[in-house]
């Protein structure tokens, strides 16, 4: 407004005295209005600043379980990975304990005792350390019954009695597990 508007506003204020009255209600009514834009406004920004920390929350929750999820996951793959890191190592070795026992049996049959107990001392170290480091034998014995999920079957014969049809009659090579994964099953003769 330029200062003539406002002169002349002026002058019509005071040729008018009771048209004070209403150009305070209006000026009143408009601070009012004024007031309530301002006051839905901030509560319409409050609403939306509440949704979003709401969203936040809600991605910073998800966030956290995956960063557990994944926390879990990898911790269940390192320890499974520990337990079967040897496995390589553990299946080139099993051949060599195989020929280790076929040898302590052959030594058995001969007269040689010295020579007997020093392979039996070297023989029990090698396997106390191959169990440290987990390795065990699938334990099986003639008369189980047949498990393919456990057993290899290499040959059938008829049985021998009727209570061995359907079970192990003979176990030609043993079976071993690292950790509670079976790396070697044992190979075993069935009863038909």
């Amino acid at each position: 407004m330029s200062k003539k508007e406002q002169n002349e506003k002026g002058r019509e204020k005071d040729q008018n005295p009771g048209g004070n009255d209403i150009d305070q209600k209006e000026v009143h009514d408009e601070v009012a209005t004024e007031e309530t834009k301002a006051e839905e406004s901030e509560l319409d920004e409050l609403e939306k600043l509440s949704d979003e920390v709401q969203k936040e929350k809600d991605n910073f929750l998800r966030l956290f379980a995956e960063f557990e999820n994944y926390k879990k996951r990898t911790s269940r793959e390192r320890i499974e990975l520990f337990s079967t890191a040897n496995k390589e190592l553990m299946l080139a070795l099993l051949p060599v304990l195989d020929d280790f026992e076929r040898g302590l049996n052959e030594i058995e049959k001969s007269s040689d005792g010295p020579l007997l107990e020093g392979m039996k001392l070297i023989y029990n170290k090698f396997k106390n350390t191959l169990t440290q480091k987990g390795l065990k034998e699938v334990e099986v014995k003639a008369g189980d019954v047949f498990d393919p999920e456990i057993h290899e079957a290499i040959s059938q014969i008829p049985a021998p009695d009727k209570k061995l049809k359907g079970k192990i009659i003979d176990i030609v090579e043993k079976g071993y597990k690292l950790g509670d994964t079976i790396i070697r099953y044992p190979k075993v003769v069935m009863g038909s």
